[in-house]
């Protein structure tokens, strides 16, 4: 059979590889993507998306239990946990459709199957219609990453989950232990709190959401444990076994304390590995460490014409830190020269409940680097519009540095930090000093004042604390 031809095949569907191949697409390459499962990838179709509709139906559930504060009142609330994983399957079903309805508009080439590398430029292809050969150039390697296992404590699917699980749960558990506390194990831990069950959380290091600033891991614990989370830092589990009523038996261990909890269900959520096999990779140049694959700031790797991205090129593990890794890769192949991705410019966003939401660097890492830091911090307690809403717990605080006014970090806890840290997102990109952040006029009321007032303390100018 003869080869097809293309100036780019992606291999994964996900938000780095359609973003890649739909910029090729519109810089006049013709573009070949290669997705084995469903378009989206695990963002879309069994992460970000589907998770923030299931988050947003635990925060209505928390909200219905707490209307008097409102000076509302209504029945006791309810809710049918079918139909609410069922909405979270469905905006992921419809966004799914919107991926392949974009590929099409920009006549990208879309193969369900799998891809591997046979030789360079050359893409053995295996679908349900038999085996073909792609043949390209250059070749993107956006294969996605699948969740981390423990030994010992391997997923079955029904006691012990993986993240799928999770967001599918048949019936309703009394009791969760969710072992990890990143945003993952948070986020869920957030989800079946809020819908009444009795959560557990275990994470190795001494504190919880451990990329994060530690003022606000702080404030997260203390606001968890207000809502009657149980959690245990520093700690691992141990043994597991099965109960006879169909639950989970965990020991958990940690410096000074040694306890079994019996729980329904036990979700699984220690990070996850790249999908590096089965690429095609052996005797290239291209090389893998701890599960991903190495790449510089462009997505090149060891061999000429090869690039990887996303959750298989490494943290952070976030979709748009992989969708702008694939613009970066495409237009580097185009001869664009694009500015190299910037770890320290991606913001990371938790959502739970409160919100976390951050970018740059901690205020411990910015004196680990020998900066000049100065920091400004505003709570939500003095926000008008946070006391309106009824949602006064949380902080926002900035990283300067003091010599050149550089805006080093942003770190946040609160209501809505999620859509606000992209004001920090933009400073960032434009290297905006203090000066600049201190003279936007920001609106009121807004939360966004928080921000405004965090600046302004960073350098004594605070006006309402």
């Amino acid at each position: 059979m003869a080869e097809r031809r293309f100036d780019l095949v992606v291999l994964g569907g996900g938000p780095g590889g359609y973003v890649a191949a739909i910029r090729a697409a519109q810089l006049g390459m013709s573009a070949a993507l290669v997705e084995r499962e469903a378009l989206g990838g695990i963002c879309l179709n069994w992460g970000c998306i589907p998770t923030k509709a299931l988050l947003r139906a635990s925060e209505i559930n928390h909200l219905l239990g707490s209307l008097d504060v409102y000076g509302l009142s209504a029945g006791a609330p309810a809710f049918d946990l079918g139909r609410v994983v069922a909405r979270s399957r469905a905006v992921a079903a419809r966004l799914s459709g919107g991926i392949a309805h974009l590929l099409r508009k920009n006549e990208v080439t879309v193969f369900e199957g799998v891809g591997r590398l046979d030789g360079p430029g050359r893409i053995a292809l295996r679908t349900g219609g038999g085996a073909e050969t792609l043949a390209a150039p250059h070749v993107v390697l956006a294969t996605g990453a699948r969740p981390r296992g423990l030994p010992g404590i391997e997923p079955d699917g029904k006691r012990i989950w993986t993240y799928r699980e999770a967001m599918t749960p048949p019936d309703m558990p009394g009791s969760v232990l969710v072992l990890g506390a990143g945003a993952i194990g948070i986020e869920f831990a957030s989800f079946y709190r809020d819908l009444g069950a009795e959560v557990t959380v275990v994470e190795a290091a001494d504190r919880i959401l451990p990329a994060e600033d530690e003022e606000i891991s702080a404030l997260a614990l203390k606001a968890f444990e207000a809502q009657g989370m149980s959690i245990h830092t520093g700690a691992s589990v141990g043994a597991v076994r099965r109960t006879r009523k169909g639950g989970i038996a965990a020991a958990v261990e940690g410096a000074e304390e040694k306890r079994e909890v019996a729980v329904d269900r036990l979700i699984l959520a220690v990070g996850i590995v790249g999908n590096a096999e089965d690429l095609g990779i052996e005797g290239t140049g291209v090389a893998v460490r701890d599960g991903h694959v190495m790449v510089d700031g462009k997505l090149r790797t060891g061999e000429a014409g090869i690039y990887a991205l996303g959750d298989l090129a490494g943290p952070p593990w976030l979709a748009h830190k992989a969708s702008r890794e694939g613009i970066v890769c495409v237009e580097e192949i185009a001869g664009l020269d694009p500015r190299p991705v910037e770890r320290e410019r991606i913001p990371a966003c938790t959502y739970c409940r409160p919100q976390i939401a951050s970018v740059g660097l901690t205020e411990a890492a910015a004196r680990a680097a020998g900066r000049d830091v100065k920091t400004g911090r505003f709570p939500y307690l003095g926000n008008g519009k946070a006391i309106a809403l009824g949602d006064d717990r949380g902080l926002v605080k900035t990283v300067f540095d003091g010599r050149t006014g550089a805006l080093l970090g942003a770190h946040m806890i609160g209501a809505e930090v999620t859509e606000l840290i992209q004001g920090f997102a933009i400073a960032k990109t434009l290297e905006a000093t203090e000066a600049e952040l201190i003279e936007t006029v920001f609106p009121h009321p807004t939360l966004s004042e928080a921000m405004h007032e965090a600046v302004l303390d960073a350098f004594g100018r605070t006006l309402h604390l």
